[in-house]
């Protein structure tokens, strides 16, 4: 009889405490003060604050571990959306490198160059932690070794340029780290077991492939995040597809060079 009350009274327990295994691994990521801080700087433009509520910039960060005096580098910088929130964030003593694409030779010449949106953000005294370099990411140089490498919705095209080799990429990201540093990749996610297959076509990459290629290199996989996951997205529509579009499945993994 005891022992039946015992299972009885251990059973529900075990229950709960999955449970609640369960909701912690989907709780929002804590989030410092220097961090909100660089969220709700009133610099940001409203192009960029008006996703916040699809990027989740603060919770993102978090994950990511970026903190004051980091020194960054990050790759693909776009528009600037995580440029000036990086920016914010390492503060007076941190510095950002956004690394953007040189213009291709047979670029036009009135059509704008990559680095031209974060070149505006870098020439104002707001952001005067900004640097940029147009370099190819395969051919990754920095004249200092840095605390994190970041990228954001674009490792999948990195499989889409010609004659690269991906693994490279990550090579050079791994040379520019300092030991211990760390390596954020955040894209849309593929459906499982496609790998690489639909990097060109709608944009999307599988995460288990981007893991397997990263640590092919040298780093060690941390941690995984699903705070940006949509299971309601079918992993069958092009990312720029109104239907999907803001919406995506997305991961985010971080990735450490060992010291």
């Amino acid at each position: 009889m005891r022992r039946t009350s015992m299972l009885a009274t251990a059973i529900p327990l075990a229950v709960a405490l999955s449970a609640s295994a369960v909701q912690a691994a989907h709780t929002p990521h804590a989030v410092p003060a220097y961090i909100g801080a660089a969220v709700a700087d009133r610099a940001r433009p409203q192009e960029d604050t008006r996703r916040d509520a699809e990027r989740k910039p603060a919770e993102t960060l978090a994950f990511a571990g970026v903190k004051p005096g980091d020194h960054v580098a990050e790759l693909a910088p776009g528009k600037g959306y995580f440029t000036r929130l990086l920016s914010a964030l390492v503060g007076p003593n941190g510095k950002v490198i956004a690394i953007a694409s040189p213009p291709a030779p047979d670029a036009p010449p009135d059509k704008p160059k990559p680095a031209a949106a974060v070149q505006a953000i870098a020439a104002d005294p707001h952001y005067s932690n900004v640097t940029v370099s147009e370099q190819r990411a395969s051919q990754l140089a920095l004249p200092d070794a840095v605390d994190l490498v970041w990228t954001s919705q674009n490792y999948h095209d990195f499989h889409n340029v010609p004659n690269i080799e991906v693994a490279n990429i990550d090579k050079a990201v791994f040379n520019a780290l300092k030991p211990g540093g760390l390596y954020i990749v955040l894209d849309h996610a593929a459906e499982a077991g496609s790998g690489f297959r639909d990097t060109s076509t709608l944009h999307r990459i599988d995460p288990e492939a981007v893991k397997k290629e990263v640590t092919s290199v040298g780093f060690k996989f941390e941690a995984e995040s699903d705070l940006l996951r949509n299971k309601e997205d079918a992993h069958t529509a092009k990312v720029f597809d109104a239907s999907i579009r803001g919406h995506t499945d997305q991961f985010m993994l971080k990735f450490r060079k060992p010291k």
